[in-house]
């Protein structure tokens, strides 16, 4: 039998153990950030095959296909992801590093991409904040719809100024659970897919908020095609379902 109809009966005799047992024994919330966009396709695929909805945290990255992730190019690809029900959120436009707080309320950052790459910038709150909008308004341009209230912030890193400054133009911020950082940033030499896919299913409990990327620029052997379905069989033969951040508890209630 090939590996593919192995691990396609594997998922299969899962899908049944969860249907015997009645109800999840528990909820993994799959998230996936903007990245090189090399995984892209396979990972909307392998969710879509599933019926998996994820959330997915969008910055303007360069792609491996030597555009950016929220050119107009991609309009396509969001739109379809839009349309089958997954949660969106922003990861800041320029994928813009927190490096610390500066005098009189300022936050200092580092943009990645965009006009002032890899330049230390002393911002407001409101500049701030307008740096997390300017994805919901490519989205917009791009989908015909809104991101929903949430953000991350790139490398997860926050303090409470950035928290506040989100929290004011709308954005509950959301990271990840220790067990549900899935090494896809690391060297694949240390860490190899199989060693990741291991430590993910013997940590990862009810609740946990999961992390990869669309795709690493750095990493050799990438995450995705070789852990992300035995990820989703491995949790569904735990009992584990899946659900977006707006099933999440600390998703933002409707005033």
């Amino acid at each position: 039998m090939s590996r593919r109809r192995a691990l396609a009966a594997l998922l299969l005799a899962a899908a049944s153990q969860a249907d015997a047992a009645g109800a999840c024994r528990g909820t993994i919330y799959l998230t996936f950030d903007t990245g090189s966009q090399s995984q892209a396709e396979f990972i909307a695929a392998t969710l879509n095959r599933h019926h998996i909805k994820a959330t997915f945290f969008m910055a303007n990255e360069k792609t491996t296909r030597g555009d950016w992730s929220l050119d107009p190019s991609w309009a396509p690809y969001w739109k379809a992801r839009a349309a089958e029900g997954h949660a969106f959120g922003t990861h800041t436009f320029d994928h813009v590093y927190y490096k610390g707080d500066g005098p009189e309320g300022r936050i200092e950052v580092r943009p990645q991409f965009g006009a002032n790459a890899g330049k230390k910038l002393s911002w407001t709150p409101a500049e701030y904040c307008a740096e997390l909008k300017r994805v919901d308004q490519r989205f917009l341009e791009l989908t015909g719809r809104r991101l929903d209230p949430i953000w991350r912030a790139p490398g997860g890193k926050v303090s409470p100024r950035t928290l506040a400054a989100g929290k004011a133009c709308g954005y509950t911020h959301f990271g990840w659970a220790p067990a549900g950082f899935s090494g896809d940033e690391t060297s694949s030499e240390a860490f190899p897919n199989a060693v990741l896919l291991k430590r993910a299913l013997a940590n990862l409990k009810d609740g946990d908020i999961f992390l990869a990327h669309l795709g690493i620029w750095s990493r050799k052997d990438p995450w995705a095609p070789a852990d992300l379905e035995p990820l989703i069989a491995g949790l569904q033969q735990k009992g584990m379902c899946f659900a977006t951040l707006r099933e999440h508890p600390d998703f933002p209630k409707k005033p």
